[in-house]
């Protein structure tokens, strides 16, 4: 440990020297730029502007990094070594480098920043992330170059930077690098070069910029497909039926632009009329788009040209009225869709997962469990989750799933009737600790009977509020439904 110390105060010394020498003037500039994190910041919001998911996503990864290492390295690092200044040991030379002598060197909270940002930002686009990587370089450089921090202490930021920003993906995992897998299709996905006998519903009333520029790059791709295009005040399950009634009697398929909760409509529609389902991902959040792997207009465009599709699982919520509800995606019943409902509307300001922890604190208290029957036992609820196949992470903010077509129903609960449930649950989500909560269970299933919900107004289906029966049994339709789907890697297969 002497002796690496006796290197950190040579290679300091060799890099004071060269500052007096005036031969990096950027550096100095470098480091007060990133004064505050104001740099890292202002390259997340040129991120975020791009219009890239995968640049958004980047940006809210690093700024979380950012913050969590931040907080580490400032407050409880800084404080458990108390390591002086480097300036502290050379009083003159903190005069002629006319630097402020400041205490607590160890680790460097710049460098900390910037290695969390740039490691944040690669964990979502190691392109971007190499951008960003030669300005992180200079600002670690820099708190040696203006005198204020050993090499030691830029290290060591740096590796509280990278740990931390490694350490998001407790909570946020990383976005899948492919696409759910699904079985071969259950019904004829006809080849449709230029959308001839493709019958496509456009919901003006999804995603965050209208109708216009979706119908124009629709029209670009599949020129000859039938564009039906929902208009203020027109009945969207009446113009989904009418669209799949045509479809059919061309023998071409049923298409879809919109948001999960059209999609859902859509997909109900196609099963029934024995048609293959094209997906244009035209919502905010596209959740079965993206697991299907079509990103964009164009993906699902070429899959519809080619004729390639596959077979995925439908889940399905049968009540004891004679009510039939099906989900691509979730059901749910106690406080999930207000959960959910808050989260988006905090999300595009502080990004998903800060603000799923604001929703949750703001739900809970003020919600009530709801008191059910599941499989029979009584139970009092803050949540019930099914999902349709197995997703990961643990929790109550599943992101991704492995499989379509796994006959499984993932589902999670959150007991309300342990002591302090509410305060517990918010506990072990800041922790990361949820998995070995006491007040959530979880399990995969092929059905589950839930009953005595007459207090229960409501449920949620694919993100849609619905009016919830009195008995529920939850169970699968396997390969339920044929979508198109591109090949995975333009390869083919499924």
């Amino acid at each position: 440990m002497r002796a690496l110390h006796t290197l950190d105060r040579r290679l300091f010394a060799r890099v004071a020297e060269s500052r007096l020498r005036g031969a990096h003037p950027v550096l100095p500039r470098l480091s007060t730029a990133a004064n505050h994190g104001v740099l890292w910041l202002g390259t997340a919001a040129v991120l975020a502007a791009s219009g890239s998911r995968t640049a958004r996503r980047a940006a809210l990864r690093g700024v979380g990094s950012l913050a969590l290492a931040s907080l580490v390295a400032n407050l409880p690092a800084k404080s458990a070594t108390r390591r002086p200044r480097p300036l502290l040991d050379a009083v003159p030379l903190a005069r002629r480098l006319r630097v402020q002598p400041l205490t607590s060197s160890f680790p460097s909270g710049h460098s900390a920043s910037a290695a969390a940002f740039t490691v944040g930002v690669a964990l979502e686009s190691p392109a971007l992330a190499l951008c960003v990587a030669p300005v992180a370089l200079g600002v670690m450089a820099s708190r040696v170059y203006v005198g204020v921090h050993y090499p030691g202490d830029v290290l060591a930021g740096a590796a509280f930077g990278a740990g931390a920003a490694l350490l998001t993906t407790r909570w946020w995992p990383r976005a899948a690098e492919a696409p759910a897998q699904a079985a071969p299709p259950k019904v004829h996905a006809p080849a449709l070069p230029r959308g001839a006998g493709l019958v496509v519903v456009v919901n003006a009333d999804s995603g965050p910029d209208g109708p216009d520029a979706a119908v124009t790059e629709l029209r670009r791709l599949l020129p000859e497909a039938d564009l039906v295009l929902r208009g203020p005040g027109d009945d969207l399950p009446a113009l989904v039926e009418e669209a799949a009634r045509r479809a059919a009697a061309d023998g071409g398929a049923l298409g879809v632009c919109g948001g999960d909760g059209s999609v859902n409509l859509a997909a109900d529609a196609a099963r029934r009329a024995g048609l293959p389902l094209a997906v244009f991902p035209g919502g905010t959040l596209n959740h079965f788009a993206l697991d299907l792997g079509a990103a964009s207009l164009a993906d699902t465009a070429n899959a519809v040209e080619d004729g390639s599709a596959v077979s995925v699982d439908v889940g399905r919520a049968q009540g004891s009225d004679g009510t039939d509800l099906h989900f691509l995606n979730t059901f749910s019943i106690g406080v999930y869709p207000d959960l959910v409902r808050i989260r988006e509307r905090h999300e595009k300001r502080i990004g998903k997962w800060p603000a799923l922890g604001v929703a949750l604190v703001e739900v809970l208290s003020r919600a009530e469990p709801v008191r059910v029957s599941v499989s029979g036992v009584p139970r009092s609820l803050w949540l019930l989750f099914a999902g349709s196949g197995a997703y990961d992470p643990p929790g109550f903010a599943p992101t991704r799933r492995a499989r379509l077509d796994d006959g499984i129903l993932d589902v999670r609960i959150v007991d309300g009737s342990h002591p302090f449930a509410r305060t517990r649950l918010v506990a072990a989500f800041l922790t990361g600790t949820l998995g070995r909560s006491p007040v959530y269970k979880e399990a995969r299933l092929r059905a589950l009977d839930v009953s005595d919900l007459r207090g229960v107004p409501h449920a949620a289906v694919d993100g849609e509020v619905v009016d919830a029966p009195d008995r529920l049994l939850l169970g699968k339709r396997p390969g339920g439904l044929t979508v198109y789907r591109p090949h995975p890697g333009g390869a083919g297969g499924a």
